[in-house]
């Protein structure tokens, strides 16, 4: 089953990259912010909760849906960028096995816990 969910979070990054690709954006722009939900980790030095509230905020796919779909609505492609970003990097997590976080701790998340 895991291979499965691997798959399908494969699609959906390379769905992030085909939103991406259809906006005015250079490519540069993909890679040098793909990993800038993770800043969202700093929510973390003011403890599990707060940490846990940030981190599953910026890796929500349907806060990144909803964030795109205003940019697309309003036709502001920075939002429509930062939407994709959102989406995108949650699916690149979860192929690597990064849910969705729980109080419990940073490597308790809705996949498992991280490093089993």
């Amino acid at each position: 089953m895991k291979t499965v969910l691997k798959l399908e979070e494969t699609a959906l990054f390379i769905l992030g990259i085909f939103l991406f690709n259809r906006l005015n954006f250079e490519w540069w722009w993909f890679l040098a912010l793909i990993l800038a939900p993770d800043l969202s980790m700093i929510g973390y030095a003011f403890g599990n909760k707060v940490g846990v509230f940030l981190y599953n905020i910026f890796h929500h796919k349907g806060i990144a849906l909803l964030i795109h779909a205003l940019g697309y609505y309003f036709s502001i492609e920075i939002v429509q960028l930062a939407g994709i970003i959102l989406f995108s990097h949650s699916a690149m997590d979860r192929i690597f096995g990064y849910g969705l976080k729980f109080e419990k701790g940073f490597k308790y998340t809705h996949l498992g816990e991280i490093g089993k």
